[in-house]
């Protein structure tokens, strides 16, 4: 039976999973990735994930890896990921290969395989163009045009996450820093800083992302406001989407996107203040993604299988297929 290994390396978290050749799950597992600890420590980590996922004397077809970029697809390369703090110019295609007796290996952009996945099996089928958001540790993006995945030049695109913004303070910020879980985090700290405002979140030790979430889904007045705020921003920013690539489906994923119309809802009513006509907007165009937090290794996978056969998106390259 023909698999594919895929491998979604990750700044919180790091899955491996085994898929058939019809994309069913076989066999999952996920560890910290404790980028932390170094190259050294955290390559192993991810080699020693993805075996234990490969039944004794088995062996894959090919190799789907998604991680944050910007990234070198045809290198294998991760160039510098914010979210992997001294993590650069890491050949991690070539490593992960060399140590599954030089399978065919192929990396790409985790944001990009969303969409990928998305496009091809899940929200965002049929529709051309497509964008694809996760909203998690940070904020990445992916682009489907005429059915093939959009990177640009140098294959770097896109990374919306590092489109800029002036605060009303006449600070500039990315994209990212205004919406995704560390966001969250951020601007709920700030709230509880500057304010005497109840809240639960007060009473916590360490207040990230996923901590504001849950207060927000809990009706926390504080958190439901952090919420609000980042879903505003998450407006202005789809609002350059749209006159941009005037999509046919935004497909919004990632663990923050998990709260839903609390994000949405604000998200929408900046857009239709500010759109410029409304053939860019319609209800129904800002989807929720199909698939949870597998989404990018299905869509390595995917990837990994239609790079082998020559029918992807992209160039048909992959590490240690010479």
């Amino acid at each position: 039976m023909k698999t594919h290994l895929a491998i979604d390396f990750g700044g919180t978290r790091s899955r491996a999973a085994l898929f058939d050749d019809e994309l069913r799950l076989l066999r999952r597992a996920e560890t910290p990735s404790k980028v932390e600890e170094g190259m050294g420590p955290g390559l192993k980590r991810l080699i020693d994930l993805g075996k234990s996922v490969i039944e004794p004397g088995s062996k894959p077809a090919s190799i789907g890896i998604a991680a944050p970029g910007p990234l070198d697809a045809e290198t294998g390369v991760i160039i510098r990921a914010r979210t992997l703090p001294g993590w650069s110019e890491v050949p991690l295609a070539k490593t992960i290969s060399g140590a599954f007796d030089n399978l065919p290996t192929f990396l790409q952009n985790d944001a990009n395989l969303g969409a990928l996945a998305e496009y091809h099996l899940g929200a965002g089928q049929g529709a051309d163009p497509m964008i694809y958001l996760t909203i998690s540790t940070g904020l990445g993006g992916g682009v489907i045009i005429n059915g093939q995945l959009f990177t640009g030049w140098r294959s770097h695109a896109i990374e919306p996450g590092h489109m800029r913004f002036s605060l009303p303070d006449g600070s500039h910020r990315r994209w990212e820093e205004l919406v995704s879980g560390t966001a969250l985090g951020d601007w709920a700290r700030f709230r509880l800083r500057a304010t005497d405002s109840a809240s639960s979140l007060r009473d916590l030790p360490d207040v990230d992302g996923g901590a504001v979430g849950a207060a927000a889904l809990a009706g926390d007045p504080l958190a439901l406001a952090v919420a609000a705020q980042a879903g505003r921003w998450l407006g202005f920013g789809l609002v350059n989407l749209l006159h941009l690539f005037n999509p046919a489906a935004v497909v919004i994923g990632g663990s923050a996107s998990k709260l839903g119309e609390l994000l949405l809802d604000p998200a929408r009513a900046i857009i239709r203040e500010h759109i410029l006509h409304h053939d860019f907007y319609y209800d129904g165009l800002i989807r929720p993604a199909a698939f949870a937090e597998d989404m990018c290794l299905i869509g390595a996978a995917l990837h990994a299988k239609l790079q082998l056969g020559g029918n992807a998106s992209g160039p048909r390259r992959g590490l240690g297929s010479d």
